[in-house]
């Protein structure tokens, strides 16, 4: 039995509340997961798609545009 059958074993004898907190726990991974990959990616890794970043990133330069309003 691989792990995702061990899971669905365990997941089939909680209840709808349980089955919540794990599916909670899980986005949690997830996010945790995109979060540490995103802070191992090197910027220079961008050049490859075009202007490389030159670190004059504004925010609210970006939001503020008469596309948007």
């Amino acid at each position: 039995m691989n792990t995702v059958e061990k899971i669905n074993e365990e997941l089939k004898q909680l209840t709808e509340t349980d089955m919540h907190k794990v599916l909670d726990f899980v986005e949690y991974l997830k996010h945790k997961r995109i979060k540490q990959l995103g802070n191992s990616i090197n910027i220079n890794e961008l050049d490859r798609f075009g202007t490389p970043f030159k670190g004059n990133f504004n925010r609210d330069d970006c939001y503020d545009r008469k596309v948007l309003r």
